[in-house]
C-alpha cells in the first residue's frame, strides 16, 4: 500500500517545533534538537512537503536534519504568512495556529522550493551578518563623537571605535579565507571582473543571493527587489515602484551601480537617459542597478566575466 505524502506546517521557536499535518489533521510539539527532528523526518512518507517560516538561527537544525532526506521544503518569509493568515480568517495568533496555516499554504499556495543546506554558505552568511553588525555599531560611535561634548566620552568612543575596527578587519580576512574555497573562488572573479562590484558586494551576492546564475532576469531582479512593479486600475496607469525582495542585496547592487556609473561608460549612458527623461536622479540609478544585476546573473550563468 502507498502512503500518501504529508503536507506539514512547522511553526519553529527556539525550544519547539510545532507541527500541523495536514493529511492527518494531527498536531504535535517536538523538541528544537537534532535526534527529535532527524527521527520525525525519517517517518514521513516520500514525497513529504514542509513548509515553516524563516527564523534566522532556529531553523537552522531543522535544515541540516532535512539535508540527504529527498522531502520537499519551502522557508517562507513571515510577513507572506501573516497575509496568508488574514486572508483565511485567522486572525488569532499561536504557535499552534501559525503551524496549521503553514499546513494550508503546503497544501495549496504556491512557492519555490528551498535549495539544500550549504555549509560553506552558511558560515559565509553568519561572516556578513557579523560584519554589518560591527558596521553598524561603527557608525553610531562615529555620530557619537561629533556630539559627545566630554573629552573623556570622546577618547571613550575613540577606543570602542577602534576595537570595532580590529573586529572588522578580522572577519573581513575570514571572510577572505572562505572565499578561497572552490565552490566561491571562481564566482568571485566572474563578479569582481565588472567594475564596480567590490569585495563586500561580491560577498553579499554569494552569501545572500544563492540564486544568482540560476534564473530568468526577471526572476532575479524580483528577488532583490528591483523589479518596477506595475499599479494600474481600469483606465488609470499608476507609476511603477520597486518594493519587497531582499532589502540587504538591494542596497549592495545600489552602492555597485553608482560605482559602475563612474566606470564603465554603457552603465554611465542609460544612467543619464533615464535621469533626464524622468527627472529623477534616483530612478536611473535604480534602473541601472536593476541592468547590473541582470547581467551578473547573465555572467555567472555562463562562467564568462564582464565584457566592457
Amino acid at each position: 500500500m502507498t502512503i500518501a505524502p504529508s503536507k506539514i506546517g512547522i511553526d519553529i521557536s527556539k525550544a519547539w517545533l510545532d507541527i500541523y499535518d495536514a493529511t492527518t489533521g494531527q498536531p504535535r510539539r517536538l523538541a528544537n534538537a537534532q535526534g527529535q527532528i532527524k527521527a520525525f523526518l525519517a517517518a514521513l512518507p516520500e514525497g513529504s512537503c514542509l513548509v515553516f517560516e524563516a527564523t534566522g538561527p532556529h531553523d537552522t537544525v531543522l535544515r541540516r536534519c532535512l539535508n540527504g532526506t529527498g522531502l520537499k521544503f519551502a522557508r517562507l518569509n513571515p510577513a507572506r504568512v501573516r497575509d496568508f493568515a488574514r486572508y483565511k480568517g485567522k486572525l488569532a495568533k499561536t504557535d499552534a495556529i501559525d503551524a496549521r496555516v503553514l499546513a494550508m499554504m503546503a497544501e495549496g499556495a504556491e512557492f519555490s522550493l528551498e535549495q539544500a543546506f550549504d555549509d560553506e554558505r552558511e558560515a559565509l552568511v553568519a561572516l556578513h551578518r557579523r560584519r554589518d553588525q560591527l558596521v553598524g555599531q561603527r557608525a553610531i560611535e562615529r555620530t557619537r563623537v561629533a556630539t559627545a561634548p566630554d573629552q573623556r566620552e570622546r577618547e571613550s568612543l575613540k577606543r570602542h571605535m577602534a576595537f570595532l575596527d580590529g573586529e572588522i578587519r578580522a572577519i573581513e580576512a575570514d571572510i577572505a579565507a572562505l572565499l578561497q574555497q572552490p565552490s566561491f573562488k571562481a564566482k568571485v572573479a566572474i563578479l569582481r571582473s565588472l567594475k564596480g562590484v567590490g569585495p563586500v558586494t561580491a560577498t553579499t551576492l554569494i552569501a545572500l543571493l544563492p540564486e544568482l546564475g540560476s534564473l530568468s532576469a526577471k526572476a532575479i531582479a524580483a528577488l532583490a527587489g528591483l523589479a518596477p512593479l506595475n499599479c494600474d486600475s481600469g483606465k488609470f496607469r499608476g507609476q511603477r515602484h520597486i518594493r519587497g525582495g531582499r532589502a540587504r542585496v538591494r542596497r549592495a547592487v545600489y552602492m555597485a551601480a553608482l560605482n559602475a556609473i563612474r566606470a564603465i561608460p554603457r552603465f554611465k549612458a542609460q544612467y543619464t537617459s533615464i535621469a533626464a527623461r524622468s527627472g529623477v536622479r534616483k530612478v536611473g540609478v535604480v534602473a541601472v542597478a536593476r541592468k547590473l544585476l541582470v547581467t551578473l546573473n547573465a555572467m555567472l550563468r555562463d562562467g564568462k566575466p564582464f565584457a566592457a
